[in-house]
């Protein structure tokens, strides 16, 4: 199937390692102009040569303009935007008792409004070319709190409300707006918390992690020009983890 992606503008933000290099490589793969976005300068250019990436950004997504500067950045270079992925770095965990204003003020304005950030300026680009899509990449915890994962659970919830409102006002525009939720998936990340992998996996009823890929290849068709009609909507990709439905 022919995405349609041949020479589209993207921006996957967060994208060095784990989801959001899985994301940008499958759009590669589609023949998108791709620039990629990452705090590590090292970790970025070799990102983007190892994946065949357009550009590589360097840029600190956790303080105030570092989005809009990610992003104008990207319009100069390609003279547009067609893609906006966003995706981010999760808070640290902590429970309610033990977390202070300054750590729920760093996740709120790492999660919450760098993505309002990431909307407001790529937005005008989108309309002005009447063709966009944008794609929030969260968390199952915005829909089921993960114990000890407050400040993400808690902010997180918020960008499903954000993703739907937003995509009301801008779909005439031929731009859409959808959320994808990431449960467990095989990434450095997750190895991080020193999970155990195997109980991990029993408790998932496909009864494996999820791969990388496998969600890229997810987000690179809400991308596509055949998922034009899809818009608003929060898409689970967990293996059946979360109960609800």
């Amino acid at each position: 199937m022919d995405l349609g992606l041949k020479g589209k503008r993207a921006l996957v933000l967060g994208a060095s390692w784990g989801l959001g290099f899985a994301v940008a490589s499958e759009l590669v793969k589609e023949g998108a102009r791709v620039a990629i976005c990452s705090s590590n300068e090292e970790r970025i250019r070799a990102a983007a040569a190892n994946m065949g990436a357009a550009l590589g950004v360097a840029a600190d997504l956790s303080k105030p303009g570092g989005t809009q500067g990610v992003i104008n950045k990207v319009k100069e270079v390609f003279g547009g935007l067609d893609i906006l992925v966003h995706n981010t770095g999760g808070p640290p965990p902590g429970n309610f008792s033990d977390l202070s204003d300054a750590q729920w003020q760093e996740g709120f304005q790492g999660l919450w409004m760098g993505a309002v950030e990431g909307l407001r300026t790529a937005i005008p680009i989108m309309k002005e070319q009447r063709w966009g899509r944008i794609i929030l990449i969260t968390s199952v915890s915005s829909r089921e709190a993960i114990n000890g994962m407050l400040v993400s659970s808690s902010i997180r919830s918020g960008l499903l409300g954000l993703t739907k409102a937003v995509s009301n006002e801008v779909g005439e525009y031929g731009i859409t707006v959808n959320a994808v939720l990431p449960g467990f998936h095989a990434t450095e990340k997750l190895r991080e918390f020193k999970l155990d992998e195997e109980k991990l996996a029993q408790s998932i009823p496909v009864r494996r992690l999820g791969r990388p890929e496998e969600l890229g290849a997810l987000v690179t068709f809400l991308a596509s020009e055949q998922a034009a009609y899809i818009t608003g909507q929060s898409v689970a990709i967990d293996g059946g983890w979360m109960r609800g439905f």
